[in-house]
């Protein structure tokens, strides 16, 4: 594929319920959208009925993260995870150990002087301690090295460094660092103090999946219905954004290997053209989730041990089909026309992937229902059919409105993957 410049995300999927008839969706959410709509329909007796109530609910917000894209600045990272990235060394499951890992302290004294703490600075030593070294901790407190216990190391920096929010960037409080280093019998000067993430621009899509599958708990145990159907049309979205392997790569739209547009031709263009007569929702009953952790990062792992073979098979089809027969124009609702892989080009792509594409919108379709269902058994099963609708309409579409303003007239904020 060569340099293919296509826009939205567009995937059509059948319409396996006569509701769909009428769904006249703009172009570039059908996805998610339908992800969570047929993901109602694998629920168990218990739920499904309040699913049901708000299935429309469900499947119009199912892009919402997508639209906040363009107004909050720490939504992308949310959506992906670059784990070609850190290929070097095995990631923590958590991410709390993993901004442990890869959050540093920047600390300014009184002198001007910088120096940075913690992070990739800091390594065990032995059963309890962490040493802290390097030129700027030479500089800073005259001293080769800082010896710490591991114990008090990791309880400080859970209160007083740890933030859950996914900003690059946070203020921290001098007094409380001072008071740190003070303990440990070291002078400790500090004007300014903040911590820079160097981890969450290459993607967190895995600890939001586990932190949603808590925050969808704690809604329903709240019985907070506003909550309950907010989070979990967003969650069907990052889990529908999982299963897509460009989505776990530095190389998400081919750019690193001459295939730009690949991202859209994978979930969109395939999806679009084979969906409707081809592929079988029927997915099944949802299941309790046993190990939250292990089965997102299970998710995101079987994504991308699919990357190669969405690279190398279409590099491998591309090289040895004519160029001028790859890529067409095509009309995608009224008055719109788009540079797309062209129908025969795309039907060999599609035969040669042997499933995949289908396959992993299945697996998204069931793990939604998967997310729902372990949420509210972890929550107790309330009656969720009895919880009092106290939602703001007039609310809700003041926000809506803002965030299809924001998608019209703003520029993403972050990665832009093309599709």
């Amino acid at each position: 594929m060569k340099a293919i410049k296509i826009c939205a995300c567009l995937v059509f999927f059948t319409f396996l319920f006569s509701a769909f008839s009428n769904d006249k969706e703009e172009w570039g959410f059908f996805a998610h959208r339908r992800i969570n709509r047929l993901a109602v329909f694998t629920l168990h007796e218990d739920i499904i009925g309040f699913y049901k109530k708000h299935i429309e609910y469900i499947t119009a917000h199912a892009t919402d993260p997508d639209m906040r894209r363009y107004i909050v600045p720490s939504e992308g990272a949310k959506h992906f995870i670059d784990l070609d990235r850190w290929y070097d060394q095995p990631l923590p499951a958590t991410f709390r150990d993993v901004r442990m890992l890869y959050a540093e302290t920047v600390v300014i004294n009184n002198e001007n002087d910088t120096v940075r703490l913690f992070g990739q600075n800091i390594q065990t030593e032995g059963a309890y301690n962490m040493i802290l070294k390097g030129a700027d901790i030479s500089n800073f407190f005259k001293k080769d090295s800082i010896v710490l216990l591991t114990e008090d190391y990791v309880d400080f920096y859970q209160k007083q460094i740890y933030t859950p929010i996914y900003d690059d960037e946070w203020k921290l409080d001098c007094d409380s660092l001072t008071a740190f280093f003070n303990f440990h019998g070291f002078d400790f000067d500090c004007k300014k103090a903040y911590a820079v993430d160097t981890f969450v621009h290459h993607g967190i899509l895995p600890y939001n999946l586990i932190r949603m599958q808590d925050a969808l708990k704690n809604a329903m145990l709240e019985e907070n219905l506003d909550r309950i159907l907010r989070v979990s049309a967003d969650m069907g979205h990052y889990i529908g954004d999982a299963h897509v392997p460009l989505h776990t790569t530095s190389n998400y739209n081919g750019q690193q290997t001459d295939q730009l547009g690949i991202h859209a031709f994978w979930e969109t263009r395939l999806p679009e053209m084979f969906a409707d007569e081809n592929y079988d929702f029927l997915v099944g009953q949802a299941e309790y989730i046993l190990d939250i952790k292990e089965h997102y990062w299970k998710m995101v792992n079987d994504s991308h041990a699919l990357v190669e073979d969405v690279l190398s098979i279409e590099k491998e089809i591309s090289e040895s089909y004519p160029e001028d027969k790859q890529d067409c124009f095509v009309e995608r609702g009224e008055g719109y026309i788009q540079k797309m892989a062209c129908e025969e080009y795309a039907q060999l792509y599609h035969e040669k992937l042997n499933g995949q594409v289908e396959q992993r919108f299945r697996d998204a379709i069931k793990a939604v229902g998967d997310a729902w269902l372990t949420a509210w058994y972890d929550a107790g099963q309330p009656d969720l059919e009895e919880i009092f609708d106290n939602r703001n309409d007039d609310k809700d579409r003041a926000e809506e409105k803002k965030l299809k303003e924001a998608v019209r007239t703003s520029a993403i904020l972050g990665r832009e993957h093309g599709n």
